[in-house]
């Protein structure tokens, strides 16, 4: 591989331009003021790609079974309201233990092998997981899953509403916060060891870089973020059920990271937002085949050239653009 690419794949991410994401992410508030559980889903949903970003995007692990530590984050948030404490900030705690400890248990088997047999493994985890809470109902409910658990105010000051505003802020901060963290894990060196591992991963035990201790290292940073992902969803629906664990949230994770652009990490808060967004509109036009028009838009985003499509949008006609460059030739 080329020096150069290497060194640009490699290098520490710009502030600013991490600063513009989040700052058009917080203000999607103004964008849709009266879309409250919209907003806070997306931010939900983008938690859970980041952290699906550090596995794929960053280490090169193609996962599908990323859900396990989501659902193991919810239902452990779930049954600490229920059973324990409603405070959200002990329940997010116990969502981010419960994700660290399932990736950190499991990658010590899953992380032995790599490729399709990695990628099977994490399905078969996940499933696993989804079939103990199907089994456990003392404590996880079953299929009727957990429900009636109400959190308590944020900070012992600012209760959850019915019109979802202080969820949304909420989930914004736990956002906001964990995407800080997780970028300046990344632009550490052991998070450069890691995109190195990435980007050739025969030449780093040469360097000196235990390439097994590494990737189990993220795996489970990146566990306990999902797992926080999945007790904020927890706390802001007040239900958790065994869709916490369905293959079908994984896979859109995935398309949401690929469609945002993997290995960027603010690709994965652009995704979710696009993504769910497309979802709830298509969706609310046509209810029973708005699977066909997202199915189709990312079928023209996976298979159409970037490049391709950049000329497209540079191609459509902008009157307001023609309009001012003609009113700037009359002043000059």
């Amino acid at each position: 591989m080329n020096r150069a690419v290497t060194e640009r794949a490699m290098a520490p991410s710009s502030p600013l331009r991490h600063c513009v994401v989040i700052a058009g992410v917080g203000l999607c508030g103004l964008l849709l003021p009266d879309q409250w559980p919209l907003l806070a889903r997306i931010a939900v949903m983008a938690l859970f790609v980041l952290s699906l970003d550090l596995v794929v995007g960053i280490a090169g692990l193609a996962t599908l079974g990323h859900v396990a530590f989501f659902g193991m984050g919810a239902y452990a948030a779930g049954i600490v309201a229920l059973r324990w404490t409603a405070d959200p900030l002990l329940g997010l705690a116990a969502g981010a233990a419960a994700g660290a400890a399932t990736a950190a248990v499991s990658g010590l088997l899953v992380l032995r092998y790599q490729g399709f047999t990695f990628l099977m493994l994490t399905v078969a985890v996940a499933q696993i997981l989804h079939s103990l809470a199907n089994k456990l109902r003392g404590w996880t409910g079953g299929d009727d899953g957990l429900s009636g658990f109400a959190i308590d105010p944020v900070l012992g000051i600012a209760p959850f509403d019915l019109e979802g505003r202080v969820a949304y802020l909420y989930a914004l901060a736990v956002l906001v916060g964990s995407y800080y963290v997780v970028r300046h894990i990344v632009d550490s060196p052991f998070g450069l060891s890691v995109r190195g591992i990435h980007q050739c991963r025969p030449r780093m035990p040469a360097l000196g870089t235990p390439v097994g201790l590494q990737l189990w290292k993220i795996y489970v940073v990146a566990g306990l973020f999902a797992g926080m992902a999945g007790a904020v969803s927890a706390q802001i629906s007040g239900i958790v059920g065994l869709d916490s664990f369905g293959f079908s949230l994984s896979a859109e994770a995935l398309v949401m990271l690929i469609l945002g652009g993997a290995g960027r990490l603010y690709g994965a808060l652009i995704g979710a937002a696009i993504f769910m967004v497309l979802h709830h509109t298509a969706s609310s036009i046509n209810p029973y085949h708005w699977l066909f028009v997202i199915g189709g838009l990312l079928m023209v985003i996976v298979l159409v050239p970037r490049e391709s499509l950049a000329s497209w949008l540079r191609a459509v006609p902008r009157p307001w653009a023609n309009g001012a460059r003609a009113s700037k030739r009359e002043v000059a």
